[in-house]
């Protein structure tokens, strides 16, 4: 990914991203999002970029592997986060959905993954600790809750779904306040332009609908440079 389109995809909201994604593509009907509503730890924090490294995790029932294997597993996952390309994004779901009870994403959990220089984290699971998790590191998560429960790592760098969102190991994430998608590899070399050229287009509707004495005139011929320039 160049910077600049980084840089451009930091400063936009998710969708802006997933109609820009179907401007790139020329049609609609763009389907890898998160359906439902989401939970983020820093609503005026701005979105998360990054590959995805994935996992799996429960809570609700004590593991019942070996001790030693449990603690193996979650050197393992702390390996794996630390490893792979960046910017990265951690996506973890968790297999107890939809009665989820550990809280994962505490101020502990989401300072070691800042610390590995990851940009956020999304998960179906629970966050807690609102009012001491890092700046810079944004949690959307599925729910709000007190507890850790039982939690422990299931797997690592395996396929997971988050609200209905297939995310591969190393796939490409947009999330913020909104939700999440997984950009299309095949669009990353048009994304940028298409997210100017978006942004250009709605300044036509947008503009005229902020100015004084704005009515159904204004908007008809606002409306109509709007479908020009979408064709």
């Amino acid at each position: 990914m160049n910077p600049s389109l980084l840089d451009l995809l930091k400063k936009v909201d998710t969708p802006t991203v997933c109609n820009a994604i179907e401007v790139a593509q020329g049609k609609r009907g763009f389907n890898d999002f998160t359906r439902g509503t989401m939970l983020c730890s820093n609503p005026e924090g701005g979105a998360m970029v990054g590959y995805a490294r994935t996992a799996k995790i429960a809570a609700v029932n004590p593991p019942e592997e070996p001790p030693e294997v449990i603690k193996a597993r979650r050197m393992d996952y702390y390996r794996h986060m630390s490893e792979g390309p960046r910017p990265a994004v951690t996506v973890v779901e968790d297999v107890d959905y939809p009665n989820c009870i550990g809280a994962y994403w505490g101020e502990i959990n989401t300072s070691v993954h800042k610390g590995f220089s990851i940009s956020g984290a999304l998960t179906n699971g629970v966050m807690r600790d609102l009012g001491d998790l890092p700046d810079n590191f944004p949690v959307v998560a599925g729910s709000i809750g007190p507890s850790h429960g039982f939690v422990h790592v299931k797997e690592i760098g395996t396929s997971v779904e988050i609200f209905g969102l297939t995310v591969k190991d190393g796939d490409l994430v947009h999330a913020d306040r909104h939700g999440a998608l997984v950009i299309p590899p095949e669009v990353v070399p048009a994304l940028e332009e298409a997210i100017i050229k978006l942004l250009d287009t709605e300044k036509l509707v947008l503009d005229p609908a902020r100015e004084d004495g704005f009515d159904f005139e204004a908007f008809e011929k606002a409306w109509a440079a709007f479908e020009a320039a979408r064709t």
